[in-house]
Formats: C-alpha cells, structure tokens, sequence
C-alpha cells in the first residue's frame, strides 16, 4: 500500500496518509505566537483543516485528536474554541494533557489522526 507524505522535510511530514488513514503531525501556531490560548488555538485548528483538504478528508471524520497544554489549567479555554469548531456528534476520541512545549509563548500543539 502506498505511503504519500506532504510538506516532507528532512526530520518530519505535516502529513503521512496511509491507506484511508490520515496522520498529522503536531501543529503550533506560527502566526499567534505570544497571543491568547484562543488564538493560538484557532490558527491550529485552521491548519488542521487546510492539511486535512490537502489529503482528502476534513474535520467530520477526525478519529483521534491529542491535545497539549501548557497549562492544563486553561482547558475550558480552549474546549470553547474546539467545540465551536469540532463537528456535533462527529468527535474522535481526545486526549488532553499537560505539557512543556517549544518555548513560554506556545501555549498549545495538537495532533489528530483521519479517516478519508
């Protein structure tokens, strides 16, 4: 079975779709880095669904999603964007955990995993 890899670089992929499976890699926010947790938030999310697009599936067939936090503290934060984003009655299983991330002022990453 066939591998296809977008955006490939020498240590990573933003995207590995194997089969009917869409794999992400973690995303940060570039744009909002040093704003709110919100706006980081929705950058990510707006990745997400670009790369997604990009493999042939969106949003509505998310099988996994992780998501980490700076500060697990702020979660009802970020539940307000993601649930305003994510599709009714199409959730995948989530975690969301606690985690140093790539300097003080990324707040999140997020990582899902597709269907296509």
């Amino acid at each position: 079975m066939a591998i296809q890899r977008i955006e490939s670089g020498p240590r990573m992929s933003k995207v590995v779709v194997h089969g009917d499976t869409v794999y992400l890699a973690g995303l940060t926010a570039n744009k909002t880095v040093g704003q709110s947790l919100a706006e980081q938030s929705k950058e990510i999310l707006g990745l997400i669904d670009g790369f997604l697009a990009q493999a042939g599936t969106d949003k509505s067939k998310l099988l996994q999603a992780t998501i980490w936090l700076s500060d697990i503290r702020t979660v009802d934060e970020f539940n307000k964007v993601w649930d305003a984003w994510a599709v009714a009655g199409q959730m995948p299983a989530r975690a969301c955990i606690e985690a140093l991330l790539q300097g003080p002022d990324k707040k999140i990453e997020i990582q899902v995993t597709a269907a296509r």
